[in-house]
């Protein structure tokens, strides 16, 4: 059978030669009495065995994981232990027990993680995320125990391990369908770990979670997208991570989520993000841009029945007014420009606007006046076309030199590739633009009177 697609209920159904191996030396007497009592009980009978002597069975999975190399064992302790977690996780609690302060039980799993088929490193990897989530706070976990006398693992070892291993997951999977989403699943509980974002974003994780973000169609990707935005959320806490978020597409992807998904759990965990992500930087500027004014009015009026969403939108809602007043007006003009997004704002044919402004034009050797000549030749949108002409009328009309700055950046020729646009309104504004060139602005805005 492909180990790929190994069942625990098929492991667990094995009979491993525990004599054999405690003939071998490879388990001691202790261990396979230990063994034989475990082995093949009932589930009531295992919990009360765990509850009595539960650091000790840990010892002895571990042990055996330790020392014995045969695959089919190894998948069997490991379907054993997954089984005893599953079942209570809270049981992870005895990975941490002070009996085994001195003793490695992480480094099998870790080592794991890396040699084995797909079986063994998603067992290993789900197991040491939970033994991770119930470490100990605020004392010493195994392994850090200031009288080991050698190298024992510890919890940090095994979180940046766990991060190494499940970023590589996300970039070539052990397995085509499950490697991916096994990853993104345990990050989202890992990250809430400081060293696990810490370390995530040293490995250049944040651009691996960028390309998940994207709108969901079944109930599987509905899932990998949640999580996915799930630890963008949790990345939204940590200031290294969010100067990442803000240099990639993060934004717009996460702005086209929740524009197009219906499922709760993954609108509110959007807006909680965007929530965070709105006070810095140049992110507010950008949710404007992007149209989440709109988005924002447009979720509010439907039926949403969580609490945390509906508190969300109306704070979100709230930071997105208050940072449009905050925004001068060429700002948003820039903004505007940069993306491409050209519309008749009011800013547009408000001469005021244009006379205040126009120095602000010269900034980054005319780099606004250079985007708009560029949109002429790149944008298929007729909106946008006739808006671009329209400004570099204006500012020909407004500008000491606009003419010549316009000609030199040889506009002229753009402009009037488009006077025979199928646009009415492309061909009206080019032609408007021509004729501030040719004529200089104050005959042009006779013609236009």
């Amino acid at each position: 059978m492909d180990h790929a697609e190994l069942t625990t209920e098929q492991v667990l159904k094995r009979d491993i030669p525990w004599e054999q191996y405690m003939t071998t030396k490879l388990i001691t007497g202790t261990c396979l009495q230990l063994l034989r009592r475990y082995d093949k009980r009932s589930e009531t009978y295992r919990s009360q065995l765990l509850d009595d002597d539960g650091p000790a069975y840990v010892q002895v999975f571990v042990g055996i994981l330790r020392d014995i190399f045969k695959e089919e064992t190894v998948e069997y302790v490991l379907a054993l232990v997954d089984e005893l977690l599953t079942a209570h996780p809270k049981r992870a609690k005895l990975f941490h027990d002070t009996s085994l302060v001195d003793k490695d039980v992480y480094e099998p799993f870790l080592r794991l993680l890396w040699k084995g088929n797909w079986f063994i490193q998603e067992k290993s990897c789900k197991i040491l995320a939970l033994i991770v989530r119930l470490k100990p706070q605020g004392t010493v976990a195994n392994g850090e125990a200031s009288n080991s006398k050698s190298k024992i693992t510890t919890i940090d070892d095994v979180l940046k391990g766990l991060v190494e291993w499940l970023c590589a997951q996300l970039k070539k999977p052990s397995h085509p369908s499950r490697g991916i989403p096994t990853a993104i699943s345990c990050f989202a509980t890992l990250l809430k770990e400081p060293v696990v974002r810490s370390s995530f974003v040293q490995a250049d994780g944040v651009k691996l979670l960028v390309p998940l973000i994207s709108p969901a169609s079944t109930q599987q990707s509905m899932q990998l997208l949640y999580e996915t935005c799930l630890c963008v959320w949790l990345l939204s806490y940590y200031e290294p991570a969010i100067e990442y978020l803000a240099t990639s597409r993060t934004l717009p992807r996460l702005i086209e989520v929740i524009r197009s998904s219906t499922k709760e759990k993954v609108v509110r965990v959007v807006v909680l993000t965007l929530r965070n992500l709105l006070s810095k930087g140049t992110f507010g500027a950008q949710m404007v841009d992007l149209g989440l004014p709109q988005i924002v009015q447009s979720l509010k009026a439907q039926a949403w029945s969580d609490e945390d969403l509906l508190e969300g939108l109306n704070l979100l809602e709230e930071g997105l007014k208050d940072n449009i007043k905050k925004l001068s007006s060429f700002d948003k003009y820039k903004q505007e420009v940069l993306l491409g997004h050209l519309d008749w704002s009011p800013m547009h044919k408000d001469a005021i606007f244009w006379r205040e402004n126009i120095t602000n034009f010269e900034e980054n050797d005319f780099q606004i006046l250079r985007v708009l000549i560029t949109i002429l030749d790149t944008s298929s949108d007729p909106r946008a076309l006739a808006v671009a002409c329209f400004d570099i009328s204006q500012f020909v009309q407004h500008h000491p030199a606009g003419r010549i700055i316009v000609t030199d950046l040889k506009a002229k020729e753009r402009v009037m590739k488009l006077m025979n646009h199928e646009s009415a309104e492309v061909t009206k504004n080019a032609l408007l633009c021509i004729q501030r060139l040719f004529l200089g602005a104050k005959y042009a805005s006779f013609l236009q009177a």
